[in-house]
């Protein structure tokens, strides 16, 4: 098993999830985060963390598409192990439908 990032951090970014990983498995997109599958070692440390529950374990149905997803873009985003600002509209944007369509960029954050 693993954990996913999905759609729910799209335009929120929140990053407590960052400050307890123990490996530092996730990548930061412009308006997300990822994690890689990989490297996450299962703890489950993360998912209680997500204000926004975006962060779910692999076993979940129709989960395959996100782990695809956040390997992608966890080899094309820099680390993130410091926890930074949510986006501004974070709050505003919890629990929006349709938040890929809308808002996903494949530009990588900066890393920290």
């Amino acid at each position: 098993m693993t954990y996913v990032v999905i759609e729910n951090c799209i335009a929120c970014k929140h990053t407590d999830c960052v400050e307890v990983c123990p490996v530092d498995c996730f990548y930061e997109g412009e308006n997300m985060l990822v994690i890689h599958p990989d490297e996450c070692i299962d703890c489950g440390v993360c998912e209680p963390e997500c204000p926004v529950d975006a962060i779910r374990p692999d076993t979940e149905p129709d989960m395959e598409k996100w782990v695809e997803f956040n390997r992608e873009y966890s080899e094309k985003w820099p680390v993130l192990i410091t926890k930074i600002d949510a986006l501004p509209k974070a709050e505003e944007r919890d629990g929006e439908e349709g938040k890929m369509e809308k808002y996903f960029s494949p530009n990588p954050g900066k890393g920290e």
